[in-house]
C-alpha cells in the first residue's frame, strides 16, 4: 500500500478569480491567506505565478515568503511561468525580466521547481530550444532550483510527451525536465504507457492532476482554462495516469491544478477541499487496481 500522497496546490487552484486567459493574472487573495489556507486543508505544497510574486514583493521581501511557508508546514514551493525564452527583440527582453524574477524567488524561497512554458504563438526550431532550454537550465541550477519544461497540445513544437521527452532527453541536464499535466498528455490521445516506457524518471519534476470531458468544447485554450473537472470526474482515467507516473519512480509531490469557471467562483476553502478529496479518491482507486 503506497502512503498518502503529498499534494501541491499549483498556482490556480488556489488563485480565485485570476486566469491565464485575464483579465486578471494575480489573485485577488493575499499569498499569506492562500498559504495559511492550503495548509489548513492538509496540502504540503503551493504554487505561485509570476504576478503573485510581483505583488508580494510590492510588500515584503522575497525571504518571507519562505518563513510564510515554514510557519505553516508548508514543505513544497513550485513557481511559474517563464515564456518566450528561445526567442528574441521585444519578446525576450520580457521574458527576461520574469526570468530574473521568478529565479531569484526561487533562490530566496527555496522553490525546487519552475515551470516554463513552450512555443505557443510560431513553431520554434528545434536546434534553438535545445540550446536555450539548456541555458534555462544552466541558469536554473546557479539558483540552486529547476525547470520543468510543461508541453500543451496547442503549441507549435512542443505539443505532446514525445516532444518533450526528445527535447530534456537531447539536451541531458540536471536541471532541466518536465512538467506531466495529465491534461495535456491525454487531451491529444497519448497512451499513458509511453510514460513509463520512455521518459527517465531523472527528468520527471513536476506531475499535475485534473481532469475534462471526453470531447473539447471551444478551442483546446478554452476548453482547458475554463472547463477543467476535479480529477476523477472526467474521461482521463486519473487513476491509470497516476499508475503510469509512479512506474518512473516519482512519488510526489503530485499537482492539483483546478482551471474552470466553476472552481474559479467557489470560496477559497471549498475550492481546496473538493480539489484535495477528488485527487486523493484518484489515488485510493490506483492502489485498489494496484493491489
Amino acid at each position: 500500500m503506497n502512503r498518502e500522497p503529498r499534494l501541491l496546490a499549483t498556482c490556480w487552484t488556489t488563485a480565485g478569480a485570476a486566469s491565464p486567459s485575464g483579465p486578471l493574472t494575480r489573485s485577488p487573495f493575499t499569498v499569506a491567506d492562500r498559504i495559511a489556507a492550503a495548509a489548513a486543508d492538509g496540502w504540503s505544497g503551493f504554487g505561485l505565478v509570476h504576478a503573485d510574486l510581483v505583488e508580494f514583493r510590492r510588500t515584503r521581501p522575497l525571504g518571507e515568503l519562505r518563513r510564510l511557508l515554514d510557519d505553516h508546514g508548508v514543505e513544497h514551493l513550485e513557481l511559474e511561468l517563464i515564456e518566450d525564452w528561445w526567442t528574441d527583440g521585444e519578446r525576450r527582453t520580457a521574458s527576461d525580466r520574469v526570468r530574473r524574477d521568478v529565479f531569484d524567488a526561487a533562490e530566496a524561497a527555496g522553490a525546487a521547481t519552475v515551470k516554463v512554458g513552450p512555443d505557443t504563438s510560431a513553431p520554434a526550431d528545434p536546434d534553438r530550444l535545445a540550446e536555450s532550454f539548456a541555458t534555462l537550465a544552466a541558469e536554473a541550477a546557479e539558483h540552486g532550483t529547476r525547470v520543468a519544461l510543461e508541453f500543451l497540445p496547442f503549441a507549435g513544437t512542443l505539443r505532446d510527451l514525445r516532444a518533450g521527452i526528445d527535447l530534456v532527453t537531447r539536451v541531458g541536464h540536471p536541471a532541466g525536465g518536465l512538467c506531466l499535466d495529465v491534461w495535456h498528455v491525454a487531451r491529444p490521445g497519448t497512451d499513458y504507457a509511453l510514460i513509463a516506457e520512455s521518459l527517465p524518471g531523472e527528468h520527471l519534476f513536476a506531475v499535475e492532476l485534473d481532469d475534462a470531458a471526453a470531447e473539447p468544447v471551444g478551442t483546446l485554450f478554452e476548453d482547458t482554462v475554463q472547463r477543467r473537472l476535479l480529477p476523477g470526474q472526467g474521461s482521463f482515467d486519473v487513476p491509470a495516469f497516476i499508475a503510469a507516473v509512479r512506474a518512473t519512480g516519482f512519488d510526489g509531490p503530485w499537482g492539483v491544478e483546478m482551471l474552470s469557471d466553476r472552481h474559479r467562483g467557489l470560496p477559497l476553502p471549498q475550492a481546496l477541499r473538493e480539489a484535495r478529496e477528488a485527487a486523493l479518491a484518484c489515488f485510493a482507486e490506483a492502489d485498489h487496481r494496484a493491489a
